[in-house]
């Protein structure tokens, strides 16, 4: 008895070492905690912010649109913008876009608070924020690298980069929800903008080592076009980011219409409305940990198809619900397979992509994930004026299965590319020490 009891407790410590190995890292602790602070403010914005139109407006519509506004500039700049952050210094522009989102969330809080806001000014300061998020998204994807001293720990900080993601989908929304209804929208946006002082100066405290300077003699288009070919013509790559950019489009602005269930179709208020964004949040946080305890990539690819149409059938049920608890629960796995669809896709494509194209990899990672978000916004807003929320909702649900099956029967393609890239990279020699037995792989790497 006592042994096993000693290898018990020996065990447990090794686990939670290896959820938070990437924090031994001075440069990436120093951005998780930044970051985790900085997020609670952006998640308080993001749930006011439709609120605060809904309420001045009643209008499904001018939700759809705000979203829209708030997320084209990434579709159209996103790919330029990658460019660029493989020729600048990826440290100085996170900085930058850092200082202006938080002189938007200002803007926006003094709007508000002074009670002169109006929707064009909503809708003209969202869409300066995706302009800034077309480059601070790619540049701090690409940045993990540069804090991450060991390859094999790139995983685990991605993992952990959408822990503290949905830690703040957790608490945000609910502390929103209650400031909402107590005090308005204009103090989730000041909260918002004093948030990112504490990510600027974790920023500003890290040691980088100064980056080579890259001198290229091509133009841009010429970088743009290798970087889509590149992307593009890489079959893995290609159908991850295509996978992601449906589950985005079709399901993803079920964000947009939640307003509409909480006060419609569920009966509530503005806590009800943080409460289910809150629950989503709790879902994928359960996502993001079980991924920063994997040791490898391997079995990723299995991942993300099933992690899709987990994240559909979560949308099917949801749309169904009247009773609010249920709800809750529902949410909870849509937030998981949402989460885990996206951690794992970063975590190949991060792995397996050349360094010098890694911000225009990125960039069309960005692009899928938030860039098709806003027509999806439009889109939902659109049909939910027609044919009403819940229906639009099962229309999404039913198009995130019919997409993870689609990946699905590629998967075997997948792999057998994938494969010399793990072998090349001492990835896939690992199976011969007991991993095989348990991501399925069973031949042996060969040369």
């Amino acid at each position: 008895m006592e042994k096993v009891t000693d290898n018990n407790v020996k065990h447990e410590p090794s686990r939670l070492n290896n959820i938070f190995r990437s924090l031994r890292y001075r440069n990436y602790r120093l951005f998780f905690v930044g970051q985790s602070i900085s997020l609670i403010g952006t998640w308080m914005q993001r749930i006011a912010m439709p609120w605060l139109v809904y309420s001045i407006s009643g209008s499904v519509f001018l939700l759809g649109l705000v979203g829209f506004a708030g997320q084209i500039p990434t579709f159209l700049i996103a790919p330029f913008a990658g460019v660029l952050i493989d020729r600048w210094n990826r440290y100085t522009v996170l900085i930058i876009t850092q200082i202006l989102a938080m002189i938007q969330a200002f803007i926006l809080a003094f709007l508000v608070l002074t009670k002169s806001v109006e929707v064009w000014q909503i809708i003209l300061l969202s869409t300066c924020l995706g302009c800034i998020n077309a480059f601070d998204m790619p540049a701090r994807q690409s940045f993990v690298i540069d804090m991450i001293e060991k390859r094999e720990d790139l995983g685990n900080a991605i993992a952990l980069n959408s822990s503290m993601v949905n830690v703040a989908r957790l608490l945000g929304p609910s502390i929103a929800g209650i400031l909402i209804a107590i005090t308005g929208e204009g103090i989730c946006f000041l909260i918002n903008g004093i948030s990112y002082i504490f990510v600027i100066v974790f920023l500003l405290m890290m040691v980088i080592k100064p980056a080579k300077a890259i001198i290229r003699k091509t133009n841009v288009l010429h970088d743009l076009k290798e970087g889509f070919s590149y992307t593009f013509g890489f079959r893995p790559i290609r159908y991850i980011i295509i996978l992601l950019a449906l589950v985005s489009l079709m399901g993803m602005p079920y964000t947009v219409l939640m307003p509409v269930f909480a006060k419609h179709i569920l009966h509530g208020g503005s806590h009800t409305f943080g409460f289910l964004m809150g629950s989503t949040g709790v879902g994928a946080l359960a996502g993001a940990i079980y991924m920063a305890s994997r040791k490898s990539v391997l079995g990723l690819g299995k991942i993300i198809p099933f992690s899709a149409a987990v994240f559909g059938a979560g949308l099917l049920a949801f749309s169904f619900s009247h009773f609010f608890l249920l709800s809750m629960v529902i949410l909870l796995f849509t937030g998981f397979g949402m989460i885990m669809q996206m951690t794992s896709s970063n975590t190949i494509l991060q792995t397996i992509v050349d360094d010098d194209k890694r911000g225009r990899v990125m960039s069309f990672y960005t692009m899928a994930f938030m860039g098709t978000a806003p027509f999806g916004s439009l889109l939902a807003g659109t049909l939910a004026s027609s044919i009403g929320a819940p229906n639009t909702l099962i229309i999404g649900g039913t198009s995130c299965i019919i997409g993870a099956m689609l990946y699905a029967r590629k998967l075997p393609q997948i792999k057998a590319i994938i494969r010399p890239v793990y072998i090349r990279m001492g990835i896939l020699p690992e199976l011969t020490s007991g991993i095989q037995a348990a991501t399925e792989l069973t031949r042996p790497p060969q040369e």
